[in-house]
């Protein structure tokens, strides 16, 4: 705990006690520089990446694994690090084995989610390699391209993480694989995704790193290790952070949506600790199964600003999409006609991030309408949006 947050927990002692002090180590798509419980696979990692401390690059790999089981933060958390050694030390070792001095390559991280298409992918990776800005407009792709290679052929070699290859709406394997070998320069390219390699069609001579589901009592230690670190003292007791990791069955993200969404019931109604009904909130408002809340949020505005609307009209407006459509419409921060709003809804609902439900129809009588319903966590949603909103 560093001194700015000792300081905020003496200033909230007394009247007017709240539950959240900083909504940053409880978020459920924010990652810690030291995860937790997970040094047996960072070490397995490492060992992956072992020939560039030697000056090569080693194979490329898949590291997969189940949801919420800490495949992201693992990657992030370890190429944010090389990536500090690389710029401070300018990458330049001595081993045991060289008289000569050795120069680590570049590490990269790319989030697929946000780089959907070829010209997105060459972006984020020239983005990750260069200090200047990289032009979003007013470039094609393959002069992108061009300024991408010049600068993978100046480096000593450069690992790439490409992170969620495997969901709808991120490059497949095949074309993250594809639009690398297109490129001349020295690359090894670690991919991260869910599915087992069998299913993604991964090449046989790829290293694979399988990352199990947290154990309940990892879970357990994540819950209580962020909730001190971003909720009052007690504010969080070890019983209740039981309950949400024996609810969550190993999986990290939905463990922490149901805890923020219970802290941020505790906190809405005044209390000074989080209680049973606010941890029956908090998992109520993680629908199983449950997208991830990373999907929704690198999402296009206008579809998060549809989805906030969604989450704020009254039941009466949810009874099919048609008035879910024409509520949302109404709003006055939504400058969307009711047929874009409706086509919206339709397409998030084909990506899983809502789903249409049946609806009850009393009179038997006719075609049933469908209602929208979430299938993301809202309490988390609704909260990290606001906030963004009022910056």
């Amino acid at each position: 705990m560093d001194l700015t947050e000792r300081i905020r927990r003496r200033q909230r002692r007394g009247g007017n006690r709240a539950v959240v002090l900083n909504y940053e180590p409880i978020n459920p798509v924010a990652h810690v520089e030291e995860p937790t419980g997970r040094g047996p696979i960072l070490e397995r990692v490492l060992d992956y990446l072992d020939p560039v401390f030697e000056g090569s690059l080693p194979g490329d790999a898949y590291l997969w694994g189940p949801a919420g089981s800490g495949k992201s933060a693992i990657v992030t958390a370890l190429f944010d690090r090389l990536g500090v050694v690389t710029v401070q030390s300018r990458t330049v070792i001595h081993t045991t084995t060289r008289a000569q001095p050795v120069e680590l390559p570049r590490f990269v991280y790319v989030n697929a989610r946000e780089a959907a298409t070829e010209f997105q992918f060459y972006h984020a990776l020239l983005d990750g390699l260069t200090e200047t800005d990289v032009p979003q407009k007013g470039v094609s792709t393959s002069e992108l391209r061009g300024r991408l290679e010049d600068r993978l052929r100046s480096t000593p070699g450069t690992v790439v993480a490409v992170d969620h290859v495997d969901e709808p709406r991120s490059l497949s394997p095949d074309s993250v694989l594809e639009s690398l070998a297109d490129l001349d320069g020295p690359l090894s390219t670690v991919l991260v995704g869910r599915s087992p390699p069998g299913d993604l069609g991964i090449p046989e001579q790829t290293n694979e790193i399988e990352v199990p589901a947290y154990s309940q009592q990892v879970l357990i230690d994540i819950l209580m290790t962020r909730g001190s670190a971003g909720l009052a003292r007690d504010a969080l007791g070890h019983a209740q952070a039981r309950r949400i990791a024996s609810w969550a069955r190993g999986n990290a993200h939905d463990a922490l949506s149901a805890l923020f969404g219970a802290a941020e019931l505790a906190d809405s109604r005044g209390a000074e600790r989080i209680r049973e009904p606010d941890v029956d909130g908090g998992i109520e408002a993680v629908p199983q199964p449950c997208v991830s809340l990373g999907i929704v949020l690198t999402l296009p505005e206008n579809r998060q600003r549809v989805l906030r609307e969604l989450l704020a009209i009254d039941d009466a407006d949810r009874e099919s999409v048609t008035t879910t459509t024409d509520a949302i419409a109404a709003s006055p921060t939504v400058d969307l006609s009711s047929g874009t709003v409706k086509r919206f809804l339709y397409e998030l609902a084909e990506s899983g991030v809502v789903e249409r439900v049946t609806a009850d129809q009393p009179s038997g009588h006719g075609r049933p309408p469908s209602r929208v319903e979430p299938r993301f966590p809202t309490l988390v949603f609704e909260r990290l949006y606001d906030l963004r909103s009022d910056q």
